[in-house]
């Protein structure tokens, strides 16, 4: 019964924890699109709602809350142990994102002043 009741909570705190993922990597992925409507107060928004989530991960050492969460159910530590995206995303999430997110800024400042 234990082993059930941790298995569903594993899967519970993946949901959160991908629903949450699909969220921030949506707003990195609106930058552009804010930018080429010029809807600079979406990707204000994004912005800083994209800064938060930053804020979160820095006061956590680098790691989401939810994957420490996530390890008292489970003693698989792969790269996607905590969420439900394929391991090699996982793995390079914060690269990705990181770089796509960047990128976005930049169009967006570009956009702006010209």
């Amino acid at each position: 019964m234990r082993a059930r009741r941790e298995a569903g909570a594993l899967v519970a705190v993946k949901l959160v924890h991908t629903a949450i993922w699909a969220f921030f990597a949506a707003c990195v992925l609106a930058l552009p699109v804010f930018a080429l409507a010029k809807r600079f107060d979406g990707a204000l928004a994004a912005t800083v709602l994209i800064f938060m989530e930053c804020g979160v991960l820095a006061a956590n050492r680098g790691r989401c809350p939810l994957t420490d969460v996530a390890s008292r159910y489970t003693d698989d530590r792969a790269d996607n142990f905590d969420i439900y995206l394929p391991r090699w995303l996982a793995r390079y999430n914060k690269e990705i994102f990181g770089t796509l997110f960047l990128a976005g800024e930049v169009f967006v400042v570009w956009r702006w002043i010209g």
